[in-house]
């Protein structure tokens, strides 16, 4: 059997939660549920990607994903099952699937469904699909192949020779600034010369390995575990105190040598 994992933005204060996972263990009493979260903002989608992305592949291969956001996102009532990296996501057709893969999932199909309308889609379609691969069931007796899926692309970042501009793509619980900025993009630039980082009308000069390396309420850069640039403030808020937030420009510039 294998492990379920639950993603959505139900919230914590409805039922929402507990009747999917009560689907879920109606079929299977044994199934393992992981919540990742239930706090995406509603229908937000890009918050949805940066999470998931973030953390699925620690899983085990094999791992069922249900990702259950803004799930009536897609007026033709379509959800798939998917197999990406050896994991199986089950979504609405709204664009998630698109960004999740880059627009190159391994295998899509189209959930087959009496009622494309259902009130509670996670519930009756997408818990029972789970509980399904879990168990080691075929993708492809869950519906037909299609390659026909919402397409939404991620802004991507601009390199030139002496400069790297990104966007602000997440703002975490403590209000550190998550960019699109990796480690490899500085590096390949960067070639040894010094750099600076530009945002909002702040300026750093070097990156961290945490923030506690400057003082209390000072502006700090750092690389998370997926080797993304973040901005924050130790001790701080960073995105309210420097009036930034999503899709926020941040500017890496590279000088010569000396």
């Amino acid at each position: 059997m294998a492990v379920i994992t639950f993603l959505s933005d139900f919230g914590y204060r409805d039922h929402y939660v507990a009747a999917v996972k009560a689907k879920v263990l109606s079929l299977d009493a044994q199934v393992q549920v992981v919540d990742i979260t239930h706090a995406i903002e509603p229908y937000n989608i890009a918050h949805a990607e940066y999470v998931f992305k973030a953390v699925f592949q620690d899983f085990p291969e094999g791992t069922v994903h249900i990702l259950a956001v803004d799930t009536h996102g897609c007026k033709k009532g379509k959800y798939h099952a998917t197999k990406y990296k050896g994991h199986y996501f089950l979504l609405a057709d709204n664009g998630l699937l698109s960004l999740l893969t880059d627009g190159q999932p391994e295998l899509v199909v189209e959930l087959k469904t009496e009622d494309p309308f259902m009130p509670s889609p996670a519930r009756d379609l997408l818990a029972p699909a789970a509980v399904y691969l879990a168990k080691g069931g075929d993708i492809d007796v869950l519906g037909e192949s299609t390659h026909n899926i919402t397409q939404l692309f991620n802004r991507q970042l601009r390199l030139g020779d002496h400069a790297i501009t990104g966007h602000v793509i997440h703002v975490d619980c403590y209000g550190n600034l998550i960019t699109d900025i990796t480690r490899d993009s500085i590096d390949t630039i960067a070639h040894g010369r010094t750099f600076t980082i530009h945002f909002g009308r702040e300026t750093v000069g070097r990156i961290y390995p945490n923030y506690n390396q400057v003082d209390d309420g000072d502006c700090c850069c750092t690389y998370n575990s997926q080797g993304q640039l973040c901005i924050g403030i130790n001790k701080g808020n960073a995105s309210e105190l420097l009036g930034l937030g999503f899709d926020s420009q941040v500017d890496v510039r590279f000088y010569p040598g000396n």
